[in-house]
């Protein structure tokens, strides 16, 4: 009863972060800010929410292949009060929570766990000026330009080593990311599209040797959706030809696309070229209907890049890959494995990537 009783408190005080409760103590983005790295990879606790997003595509020796995914994001329900030195140890102006997920296509399965803790006693928290993230003993870290990874609970888990491949890659407006036309809704975001990945993976009671490439996304901001958005689609895609392309668009209630959708095509060579909604066009090619919450979610796309000479195909993995994370951290969504083939300018090319899909089993609370 006890585990449960502070697993509703949690529930509540995430609500309050994602509904914006607060908000005014805290800084919103503004154009202009000045990236430094490896410092803005760690905390930046005056802005309410961040996140460390890791997607990624592991082979094992035996040639099996998986997807993964393992997020955490920091919600603050208070600005901490530096000059504040007494008080109770107790005390959590700040709630965490993260997700773990494995696709394994051969098996067609798709597994998932969460975790949520507060901000105190050392149990979950965020270090500023470096990449330390952790709740319990689920961990991102930054040790000498390597990223490590851990998480494990239940049966599956993880553990990675992440080399850069590419630069970090600054989305919008030099990591300015508007996400309304009509609002002052926006985000500093980053990606490191490319980084080499070995460890050990565990699910359905075996642990892999795995070797493969992952996607790591960095977004802190204090914002909201804006009153007539509804959702997102996003798309992070790594293509044979050496490039990486990062698309969003932002649906209205109208069943329109906000004007702010953008994007970001990254070169072999890491030079990031922004794309405006004009420059791309997603068209879903089926649905899905989840068995589990209900939602019907678009499966399968189109993704053309006109003045680029793409055009692409995908493909899920597995038709269901959507997460519903116990009640505990109350945000159902899809995130899922894709396969890309198409061709640029003619020539054929493939890729892999992956899709999130937010808003379509009901509201995110205000989640930004």
């Amino acid at each position: 009863m006890g585990r449960r009783l502070g697993g509703m408190v949690l529930a509540a005080l995430l609500l309050a972060g994602l509904s914006g409760a607060g908000a005014e103590d805290f800084q919103p983005a503004r154009p202009g800010r000045i990236f430094q790295f490896p410092r803005d990879h760690g905390a930046h606790p005056d802005f309410k929410t961040e996140w460390w997003y890791y997607t990624g595509h592991l082979q094992s020796a035996e040639g099996e292949a998986f997807g993964y995914q393992l997020t955490f994001f920091r919600v603050g329900l208070k600005k901490p009060d530096q000059n504040q030195k007494a008080g109770s140890a107790w005390r959590a102006d700040t709630v965490y929570f993260a997700h773990l997920a494995v696709s394994d296509p051969a098996r067609s399965a798709f597994v998932f766990r969460d975790k949520m803790q507060r901000g105190a006693l050392g149990l979950a928290g965020a270090e500023e000026g470096r990449l330390k993230v952790w709740i319990d003993d689920w961990l991102a870290e930054d040790r000498d330009g390597v990223q490590h990874l851990r998480a494990y609970r239940d049966g599956i888990g993880l553990e990675l080593e992440l080399s850069p491949v590419k630069p970090p890659v600054l989305h919008g407006e030099g990591g300015y990311s508007r996400k309304s036309a009509a609002a002052q809704v926006a985000s500093h975001y980053y990606s490191i599209p490319r980084l080499a990945t070995r460890g050990t993976l565990t699910v359905g009671g075996r642990t892999h040797e795995v070797t493969g490439a992952s996607w790591f996304d960095r977004e802190f901001s204090t914002s909201q959706l804006a009153p007539e958005q509804v959702g997102w689609d996003w798309f992070s895609l790594q293509l044979s030809d050496g490039a990486d392309l990062m698309l969003y668009v932002m649906r209205l209630k109208d069943g329109s696309l906000d004007p702010a959708s953008s994007g970001t095509l990254v070169d072999p060579g890491g030079r990031a070229h922004h794309l405006k909604l004009g420059d791309f066009n997603i068209k879903a090619t089926g649905r899905w209907q989840s068995p589990h919450s209900g939602a019907a979610y678009p499966s399968g796309w189109r993704i053309s890049l006109p003045k680029e000479g793409y055009h692409l195909t995908l493909q899920p993995t597995l038709k269901d890959q959507e997460l519903r994370p116990g009640g505990r951290s109350p945000i159902i969504y899809w995130e899922g494995q894709v396969t890309v083939q198409g061709s640029r300018n003619q020539q054929a090319i493939t890729g892999q990537g992956f899709v999130e899909l937010t808003g379509y089993a009901g509201s995110l609370g205000g989640r930004f």
